[in-house]
């Protein structure tokens, strides 16, 4: 019996230890979101407000390989803070714990498709989709995973004009939702590894980005409770699935 009590003493010391590098951790990110946020975003606006005025100011009194460089330094700035604003998006997500609420996905989804109105006229793309439930989660992060999925589609599409439908499909304990396009698709062995952060299929002049906004998706659904993968053709699309339990 005594030794029953030393052994759930140490466990309970454990789970405390681990609670608090939790704690820890979490500060570190509140932290990390406060300095990106203020500390770096001023001398990058700097940088890139005063290379663009050199840009502009000396375009015509310098060589090629100046301009060059110039171009490079202020394209390397606007990467830059794409990035830092990306890495805050995903440390706002792992820190943010507002109240989870009923939200309908249909007017969720409507929103998305009218806040990215202007790249799918670009594209001339086409989206459709089913009648979709009314869930438990955070309605802001929702809109993002379905915006970073719907511009994942968008982005890698084929020659051919988008069509991206989006379903839902009850299991006796979970609502399965699958986000299906016809882009160029992928090959089998990088299914699992596109949810790493910065992880990237394609060289940034192929497609540019972050490698960030599938890793976004990955954590939002993990907050649910969920789970998230992939299932791909090359040259004939992908569907992006995610599973929200009933009761997340």
């Amino acid at each position: 019996r005594l030794k029953l009590i030393i052994e759930s003493k140490k466990k309970e010391e454990d789970l405390l230890i681990t609670l608090k590098n939790l704690k820890f951790s979490n500060q570190e990110l509140q932290q990390f979101a406060y300095v990106a946020s203020h500390d770096l975003q001023e001398p990058l606006r700097m940088v890139i407000s005063f290379t663009q005025l050199l840009e502009k100011r000396y375009k015509d009194k310098l060589d090629k390989d100046a301009n060059d460089f110039i171009h490079f330094a202020v394209d390397g700035a606007i990467r830059m803070k794409g990035l830092i604003n990306d890495l805050l998006d995903y440390s706002r997500i792992i820190t943010r714990r507002e109240p989870l609420k009923k939200i309908n996905f249909e007017k969720v989804l409507d929103d998305v498709i009218l806040n990215l109105q202007m790249k799918i006229k670009e594209t001339s793309a086409k989206i459709s989709y089913d009648e979709l439930p009314s869930l438990m989660a955070d309605r802001t992060q929702l809109m993002q995973l379905f915006q970073n999925l719907i511009s994942n589609a968008l982005k890698f599409r084929s020659k051919k004009a988008p069509q991206i439908h989006i379903s839902a499909q009850h299991t006796h304990n979970e609502w399965i939702f699958s986000v299906k396009d016809n882009g160029i698709g992928m090959e089998q062995r990088f299914l699992k590894k596109i949810f790493i952060i910065f992880q990237r299929l394609h060289t940034k002049d192929e497609y540019p980005g972050s490698g960030i906004g599938l890793a976004i998706c990955k954590r939002i659904v993990d907050i649910l409770n969920g789970r998230i993968w992939v299932e791909s053709e090359v040259g004939k699309g992908s569907t992006f699935k995610f599973a929200i339990p009933i009761k997340n």
